[in-house]
C-alpha cells in the first residue's frame, strides 16, 4: 500500500499526515522538533510500513532546518514544497477557505500522492557542498548588509559632509564620485573614523592621515594620497548649523561602527569560504571557466549543488537559474520574456559571471558582441551569455571536463588578437 507523509512545518511544533493511495488520512500527530519528536515520527512511519527498502516519502515547506537535516540523514525521499504552492493547492480543494496546521498537512501530502512528478525531491548534495552552501548564502547576505550601509552612510555624507565624498574620490585618483565599492574600503573607513565632520576635517593633520591610511591597510602611495586628501579637506563647502552638524557627526560614528562590524564579517566569511571551495573536487572545473573566481565560483556551487542528478538537463539547470527565456504563446500572439521566477542568488552571481567575461578578448566576449550587434541590450545580452555558459558548466560538471573555448564556441569568428586562454 502506497503511503504518503506530509509535515507542516512551523518554528514550535510540526503536524505531521500519513494518507494512503486513496487519499484517506492513516495516522496524524503534533511533534516537537526534538529527539523525542523525531522519534514519534519514526515510530508513526514504521507503523505505516516504512522501511529502508521502500521508505514514505515526505513533503515538508522548507529545505533546510534540524528537522530536514535528521530526515535527509536516513535517506529517504524528502520534497521540499514551496509554501506558495502549498496555499494554491488548499485553494483547489477547499473552496470554504479554512485552514489550520493539520489541513496544511493533509496538503503536503496529497500533493505527493497525486503531483509528486512535477516537484524536485531534496538533492543529495555533499557535506562539503552544503557547507559551502551555508557559507556562500551568508557571504553573499553580507554583502548586501554592506552595501545597504555604506549606501545609508553615503546619503548622510551627502547631506551634511559632501566634502569627504569630494576629497577622498580626488585622492584616489578616480575624477569620479566616491562609489559604494571605495567607501567601503579601508582607507574611506579610517580617516573618517578621525574626520567624521567638516570642522574635524578642518583641523586633522596629515600625519594623522598617513597614520589612518596605514591603519586602513593601505601600503604604498601613503603620503601622496594623504596630501591629496588634507588638501580636499580643506576646500571650503556649505555647511549645517552647529548643533545640526554636531548630531550628523554622532550618527556618522555610529553607521561607521556598524560599517566596520559588517565589512569585518564579509572578510571573515570570504576566507572561509574560499577556504572551503578550494578543498571541493569541482573546483578545477568551475574556477576554469572565464568571469568565475574563488568567490563567484563557490557561490555557483552552493546554489546548483554536487548531485548530478538533480537537474535532468542544462535547460532545467537555466531555468532555475532565470537565465533561459520564457515563451507565452496563444493564437497569433508570441512573446519570449526574461524569467522571473528564478533562484535569485544564483541569478545575482550569474550576471557578475557573465559580467566578468565579456570584460576581456575571448570567445565570451565575442558571443556577448553578436547578441548586441543582434539588437539585444546590454542586460539581455549578458544574460544570454551566461545562459550558455551554465549550459557549458552542466555539461563540464557532467563529464569532469575543464573549461576548453575551442570546444565551447567551435564555429566562433574570433574578433580580438592574442592567445586565447582555456
Amino acid at each position: 500500500m502506497a503511503v504518503f507523509c506530509g509535515i507542516d512545518w512551523a518554528e514550535g511544533h510540526h503536524d505531521v499526515a500519513l494518507i494512503d493511495g486513496d487519499g484517506s488520512l492513516i495516522a496524524k500527530r503534533r511533534i516537537n522538533e526534538s529527539l523525542d519528536g523525531v522519534a514519534e515520527l519514526a515510530a508513526m512511519l514504521a507503523t505505516a510500513g516504512d522501511s529502508a527498502e521502500t521508505p514514505i516519502p515526505l513533503a515538508i515547506e522548507t529545505p533546510r532546518g534540524l528537522l530536514v537535516a535528521v530526515l535527509r540523514a536516513t535517506g529517504r525521499p524528502i520534497y521540499p514544497i514551496n509554501p506558495l504552492a502549498v496555499a494554491r493547492y488548499r485553494e483547489r480543494t477547499s473552496v470554504s477557505g479554512k485552514k489550520s496546521d493539520h489541513v496544511d498537512a493533509m496538503a503536503l501530502a496529497n500533493i505527493l500522492r497525486t503531483d509528486a512528478h512535477l516537484h524536485r525531491m531534496l538533492p543529495d548534495d555533499s557535506p562539503e557542498a552544503r557547507s559551502i552552501s551555508v557559507l556562500a548564502r551568508a557571504y553573499q547576505d553580507g554583502v548586501w548588509r554592506r552595501t545597504k550601509l555604506v549606501q545609508e552612510l553615503r546619503a548622510r555624507l551627502r547631506e551634511f559632509y559632501p566634502g569627504f565624498l569630494a576629497a577622498f574620490a580626488a585622492g584616489s585618483g578616480s575624477g569620479r564620485g566616491l562609489s559604494t565599492t571605495q567607501l567601503a574600503s579601508g582607507d574611506a573607513r579610517a580617516v573618517l573614523a578621525i574626520a567624521p565632520s567638516p570642522a574635524d576635517g578642518l583641523t586633522v593633520s596629515k600625519a594623522r592621515i598617513e597614520t589612518a591610511l596605514r591603519r586602513g591597510g593601505r601600503q604604498r602611495r601613503i603620503s601622496s594620497l594623504a596630501a591629496s586628501v588634507v588638501a580636499g579637506l580643506r576646500v571650503p563647502q556649505l555647511r549645517q548649523d552647529p548643533r545640526v552638524e554636531q548630531a550628523m557627526r554622532v550618527e556618522t560614528l555610529a553607521l561607521l561602527g556598524v560599517l566596520d562590524v559588517a565589512c569585518a564579517s564579509v572578510d571573515q566569511l570570504a576566507d572561509a569560504l574560499v577556504e572551503a571551495f578550494s578543498q571541493h573536487p569541482d573546483h578545477e572545473i568551475i574556477t576554469s571557466f572565464p568571469g568565475l573566481g574563488d568567490i563567484s565560483g563557490a557561490i555557483v556551487l552552493a546554489e546548483i549543488g554536487d548531485d548530478r542528478s538533480r537537474f535532468r538537463d542544462d535547460r532545467a539547470l537555466q531555468a532555475f537559474a532565470g537565465s533561459a527565456p520564457v515563451t507565452r504563446a496563444s493564437g497569433k500572439s508570441r512573446t519570449v520574456t526574461r524569467r522571473r521566477t528564478k533562484n535569485n542568488r544564483l541569478a545575482a552571481v550569474g550576471y557578475s559571471w557573465a559580467f566578468t567575461a565579456a570584460a576581456r578578448p575571448s570567445p565570451a566576449r565575442d558571443h556577448y558582441l553578436r547578441r548586441r550587434e543582434h539588437g539585444d541590450g546590454h542586460p539581455a545580452a549578458l544574460r544570454h551569455l551566461f545562459n550558455k555558459m551554465l549550459g557549458q558548466l552542466h555539461h563540464c560538471l557532467l563529464t569532469g571536463h575543464t573549461y576548453d573555448s575551442t570546444k565551447a564556441y567551435p564555429h566562433a569568428l574570433p574578433r580580438h588578437s592574442g592567445a586565447v586562454a582555456a
